[in-house]
């Protein structure tokens, strides 16, 4: 059973009680991420998710985490594009230690300026470790490249630029603007009790009434990004303007996912890899916001074979919606919501379902809901999607490794 209880100053409490659950995922989430920071913040929501682990006014960085090993609990936090969460999953018995633990860790963190200097260096490390990785860093620079002069096109964790200029008292000025109530929704799923919700509710009133951060919408623009890097292979990441979070079609878009590359039956696996062997994997995947979405390819290949790598992708999405077939649709479907309820075998899966819908839609979603939506799309659909999302003169391409010339990789978007 879902509810929805909003507090007066804002504050939004997203519970699910699970029948014969034995555990408790509580998560903060506050609708504020990298998207919403200025250009000479940029990274600080992600640096207050590393901060709040240091230490509070009433626990060192040790206490907090004996504390939490001394329950059993798992603790943890993230920043997106447009929300940062901290969350917690323990024993039913523990709920109640584990809510304190984490209000103290998000409200009360010190932010002491010897512990940012000590922390900026593991961020500084974690930004090299991208920048290592020729996936993540392929995928990054297209972002940049589609997204720019926006704050969609900044990276999450910032630059060492903006990192070096952040002070403990910058990091608490900005926590107190954007931790507030109308930012907040705090979801809980599986077993807890009225104690838990009486405290949490006590807690979370004394946060101060204030409208959610604000962004600036942005619009994708067709670009080309080329890095040479001094690695085996060529990665590369291709992208379309696809459809903003709250789309009629987003149903449809889920399943034109799956079909074109959401897994090892997909036709692009199945064509790039199986039938050509010209790359080891091959796969697509979505990101929508509220005011934009983009639908991505990715893969890696030898330079020697990247011309008939690209070729053979986008002679396959030119055909996609005269060859994807209604037996195909209705195994992905089945797929898709395999997956859905799968997923939700456990508490911290409820947990993310209920905020990412609050957020999102500003309402409680069942995930039945979504199932029959699902079923409901029709092959029409899909292919009429497939044809206005893969035109080819508004595809976007980032290449990292040996690429070629820039107007080589026009002359595939004509």
């Amino acid at each position: 059973m879902q509810e929805l209880r909003t507090l007066p100053n804002g504050v939004t409490l997203a519970l699910e009680r699970i029948p014969a659950a034995r555990t408790t995922a509580l998560g903060i989430w506050i609708r504020s991420g990298a998207r919403h920071e200025p250009e000479s913040l940029c990274g600080i929501s992600h640096m207050i998710e590393h901060m709040v682990f240091k230490g509070t006014e009433s626990r060192s960085a040790r206490e907090l985490a004996e504390e939490m090993d001394a329950i059993g609990g798992q603790i943890n936090a993230f920043t997106a594009m447009d929300c940062t969460c901290f969350y917690a999953r323990v024993l039913d018995t523990h709920a109640s230690k584990a809510a304190d633990l984490l209000c103290d860790m998000v409200f009360h963190a010190t932010f002491s300026d010897r512990d940012l200097r000590v922390e900026r260096g593991v961020v500084f490390e974690e930004i090299g470790m991208y920048h290592d990785s020729p996936e993540d860093h392929t995928v990054d620079r297209l972002n940049a490249a589609i997204y720019r002069g926006s704050s969609l096109g900044r990276p999450i964790l910032g630059t060492k630029a903006t990192l070096r200029a952040m002070t403990g008292d910058v990091l608490r000025e900005y926590r107190a603007k954007t931790y507030t109530g109308s930012a907040i929704t705090v979801a809980i799923a599986g077993s807890f009790d009225e104690t838990l919700l009486s405290d949490l509710t006590e807690r979370f009133s004394a946060l101060p009434k204030a409208d959610a951060p604000t962004f600036t919408p942005v619009q994708y623009t067709p670009s080309i990004t080329l890095c040479k890097k001094d690695i085996q292979q060529n990665h590369i990441c291709i992208a379309f303007p696809s459809l903003p979070y709250g789309s009629p079609e987003r149903h449809a878009m889920r399943l034109l996912n799956a079909l074109v590359g959401g897994g090892m039956s997909s036709q692009l696996f199945q064509s790039v890899r199986e039938e050509a062997g010209l790359c080891y994997s091959i796969s697509s995947f979505v990101s929508t916001y509220d005011d934009v979405g983009g639908f991505f390819i990715y893969t890696a290949t030898n330079p020697d074979t990247e011309v008939a790598a690209l070729s053979r992708i986008y002679n396959e999405l030119a055909s996609f919606d005269r060859t994807v077939t209604e037996e195909r649709l209705d195994r992905v479907r089945e797929q898709t919501i395999s997956n859905i309820y799968m997923g939700l075998e456990s508490t911290v899966a409820h947990m993310n379902n209920l905020a990412n819908g609050y957020l999102r839609e500003r309402r409680l979603i069942d995930p039945d809901e979504v199932v029959s939506a699902l079923r409901a799309v029709t092959l029409d659909e899909v292919r009429a999607l497939a044809r206005r999302i893969f035109d080819v003169s508004k595809a976007s391409i980032s290449v990292v490794g040996t690429p070629k010339s820039r107007s080589f990789y026009r002359d595939f978007q004509r």
